[in-house]
């Protein structure tokens, strides 16, 4: 079987995404994508969904941070981007989702936007309220563990 000319070949955009959760949070590249295609069914149908063809690839999520790039055919980045933005969870756990930027290859998305994040989280110990709690620091932002689940603050709060 021969290969398509280049010139009938399908074009790609790469969006280099950012996920934000919890630190307790641990999700995996298929609920993900699981996620991404049903926000793309629910918001532009299953017709325009399969036009845009979004692809999760190269997933990490670790302690509340993450990256990704997920696929999508040229010119349907506007219609990639709306999706991404009505991704709110994944089995249940709160997540944020930012585009950090577009690139016309793999390569050029990883080296441009990926890998550029704050250094490794760190375990503190933070007070409030004249208790002792564990935190998820993440500069600028620190997570703090309480009875209920965790609470989001900054570095400006405990200063």
């Amino acid at each position: 079987m021969r290969h398509l000319p280049k010139h009938l070949r399908p074009r790609w955009r790469y969006l280099a995404v950012e996920l934000e959760g919890w630190p307790d949070a641990s999700l995996s590249r298929g609920a993900f994508q699981r996620e991404v295609w049903y926000a793309a069914q629910n918001l532009v149908g299953d017709v325009a969904s399969a036009d845009v063809d979004l692809t999760v690839l190269g997933f990490e999520f670790d302690r509340g941070r993450g990256e990704t790039l997920v696929r999508a055919r040229r010119g349907k980045v506007g219609v990639a981007r709306a999706v991404l933005a009505c991704v709110a969870s994944v089995d249940g756990h709160p997540l944020g989702v930012r585009v950090r930027g577009v690139s016309g290859t793999v390569r050029a998305a990883e080296e441009r936007y990926l890998n550029r994040g704050p250094g490794n989280p760190e375990e503190r110990t933070v007070v409030v309220d004249e208790d002792a709690r564990s935190a998820v620091a993440r500069p600028p932002v620190v997570d703090v563990a309480g009875p209920g689940g965790f609470t989001g603050a900054t570095e400006l709060d405990f200063e």
